[in-house]
């Protein structure tokens, strides 16, 4: 089900909802993006006033993963390079009943780095986790990128995905925390410490924050606490810093990646785990299991106050995987121009 008037293509995938999932977005004044690598697709969730229905446009792109927003640019890191689109109706509505319409302006080239998380620093400029190289880098008008700080357990820069360095968290627009699978220094070394080796890392203080975490993602700061996904256990929770433990706050049925915040809820994407190395042996099996529950590919959105799940969506069909989710606060019904249609040959936009 897709509110797309140019008819990309159809869209493989359902959506269902809880019956004030809708509402209470659009109560929010806000949307959501949503990436899902495994197919290719980036979603975009809003509200259609004029329906009082979800407002989801799709568009393909190959192997979108992280997302970042500064109030209008959108980038992209998809699997060789970041996209930013801009926002070219800055709040007006336009055909279709838009009120944003993301265009794509311009892109890095990177090569296949396996960018995951994404984030714009404090000057306008896009910092990633360049997960193949273990390290945290800046996109570059004339290199793939810009090292710009390693763990201090990586002995030096090479394209062998040591630790998984995955998740990014900014602090005033400045790289703060990262997530890692593992603190080892060897070529795919993390796969062997997935059940219970993942770290918190203090970028600043190049030191350890957390440890015995099981496949960390989404680091995120809000509300002046540290915030991140224990994927492997399905959990998602707070970091007690002074103490360097992990705090549980709500248990969600699947593989959590993709986390943001819209007041006092955090929004929390699910995916269901695939049969294969990466995620077989984790507790998330085990709390599966007990729950008697099968794992759910979707949003769930928790009251960070009680821990409640008090909305959901669920996505099935060809999507199955998640793994960015990013909040579009004052835009309701987003949409964007892809590549693979003649729109973009027509969408001109021009600088007063």
């Amino acid at each position: 089900m897709t509110d797309d008037p140019t008819k990309e293509a159809p869209a493989a995938f359902t959506l269902t909802s809880s019956r004030q999932f809708a509402s209470w977005l659009a109560e929010t004044g806000a949307s959501l993006g949503v990436t899902t690598y495994q197919s290719g697709k980036v979603i975009l969730i809003g509200s259609n006033a004029e329906t009082g229905r979800l407002s989801v446009f799709e568009r393909s792109l190959e192997r979108p993963m992280g997302l970042a927003f500064d109030g209008r640019r959108l980038a992209v890191a998809s699997v060789i390079q970041i996209t930013t689109f801009v926002d070219t109706a800055e709040g007006q509505k336009i055909e279709g009943g838009y009120d944003a319409l993301f265009v794509p302006q311009t892109a890095t080239f990177t090569a296949d780095l396996d960018v995951h998380d994404l984030a714009y620093a404090a000057g306008g400029e896009l910092v990633f986790a360049n997960t193949l190289f273990s390290c945290l880098a800046a996109a570059s008008a004339t290199h793939s990128f810009r090292p710009i700080w390693r763990p201090p357990f990586i002995s030096r820069l090479a394209p062998e995905d040591r630790c998984h360095l995955n998740g990014l968290a900014m602090r005033d627009g400045r790289p703060a925390y990262v997530t890692c699978v593992s603190e080892t220094d060897v070529a795919d070394g993390w796969r062997d410490h997935r059940a219970g080796g993942g770290v918190l890392v203090d970028v600043a203080a190049d030191a350890i924050a957390c440890r015995e975490l099981a496949m960390p993602h989404s680091p995120r700061i809000h509300d002046g606490k540290l915030w991140l996904l224990n994927s492997g256990t399905g959990e998602i929770g707070t970091v007690n810093l002074a103490h360097g433990k992990f705090e549980p706050v709500a248990f969600c049925p699947g593989y959590l990646r993709g986390l943001a915040f819209i007041g006092p809820h955090a929004v929390v994407g699910l995916s269901e785990p695939r049969e294969n190395r990466t995620f077989a042996g984790l507790p998330l099996q085990e709390r599966l299991a007990a729950a008697k529950v099968e794992p759910r590919c979707g949003i769930y959105v928790i009251d960070t106050r009680t821990g409640d799940i008090v909305h959901w969506l669920r996505i099935e069909g060809v999507v199955s995987e998640l793994y960015d989710v990013i909040a579009l606060p004052g835009i309701v019904r987003p949409a964007m121009i892809g590549f693979r249609n003649q729109e973009i040959r027509r969408t001109v936009s021009i600088e007063a």
